[in-house]
């Protein structure tokens, strides 16, 4: 198969479950089906651990540098998603890094909702900085909701006067959940992924009748920038949350923040989770070497 036959086999599969969500008769068949949907015998590669109470895994490939940690959050909408789920992209980002990840089961809406991830998200940070590891050897990654939660972990940690991670590595991140961006509308026809009614009705499951939607920790786009680390983004051009990247990095910019934005043409909502496309390929490889200098204590 030629690469554009892989992207249309790939989208195939997502619309095939996509379809499936729609008619699922719990959300837990869904949660079931959406780690179905990417797990591929990854998940065996992780020595799992626990933060707390949180399920977590230490992903760390034969010869990688075990002082060099990515903290990942993966995405889901708040609602699904799993170790499971984001086992093979962590792997993959693992060894493009020559780097550990980290990754975590952070609870999940509507059982557990606003802030209740965000919270579990500083949790595992603050654990990985007890573990003796210097912060300038940790870069925080996380796609989707996950890129939300990994930019509230460098917030909280910057007003707590905490020690910041070295850099932000995030993956279409879903930063506004008032999706204000034009392309919420513009690539609704194009994003085989993600739909604008989906991500609405998960950010009313996540903030419940509490959460207040415009507020920073719920929506990063809206937040104080200032003094935050290094920030890559990756994103496709036929993704629903793209204009939160780019928000994202006008922000980043006006407050002094280094700031880069890499956009694949026409790539869906977290492309990178599947691994047979030669652009996820390109993208880890990217965020890989990214992960590499900003950790290097160079």
């Amino acid at each position: 198969m030629n690469d554009r036959d892989d992207l249309e086999a790939v989208k195939s599969r997502i619309v095939a479950a996509v379809a499936s969500w729609r008619v699922a008769a719990s959300l837990t068949s869904i949660r079931e089906s959406f780690d179905a949907l990417f797990a591929d015998g990854s998940e065996t590669l992780g020595e799992a651990i626990h933060i707390g109470p949180m399920a977590a895994a230490w992903i760390t490939p034969p010869g990688s540098c075990t002082d060099r940690v990515v903290l990942f959050c993966h995405g889901g909408g708040f609602q699904v998603g799993s170790l499971r789920s984001h086992s093979s992209l962590m792997v993959r980002l693992a060894r493009a890094s020559n780097a550990r990840v980290l990754g975590f089961n952070y609870r999940l809406a509507p059982e557990h909702k606003y802030p209740a991830a965000a919270e579990d998200a500083i949790s595992a940070y603050l654990w990985l900085l007890g573990q003796g590891l210097p912060s300038s050897r940790i870069v925080v990654g996380g796609d989707s909701a996950g890129a939300a939660l990994a930019m509230n972990i460098a917030l909280r940690a910057r007003d707590m006067s905490l020690p910041l991670p070295s850099g932000l590595a995030l993956i279409s991140p879903w930063l506004d959940l008032t999706m204000r961006g034009a392309s919420y509308a513009s690539r609704a026809a194009l994003d085989v992924f993600s739909k604008p009614a989906q991500l609405a009705a998960m950010a009313r499951a996540y903030l419940g009748r509490n959460g207040n939607v415009s507020a920073p920790s719920a929506s990063p786009v809206d937040a104080d920038l200032a003094g935050l680390p290094p920030i890559l983004i990756h994103a496709g051009d036929h993704d629903i949350t793209l204009d939160d990247a780019f928000l994202l990095a006008a922000r980043a910019q006006q407050s002094g923040v280094d700031v880069k934005v890499r956009v694949w043409d026409h790539m869906f909502h977290h492309f990178q989770m599947f691994g047979e496309l030669l652009q996820s390929h390109e993208s880890l490889t990217e965020l890989g070497r990214f992960v590499a200098e900003r950790t290097s204590g160079r």
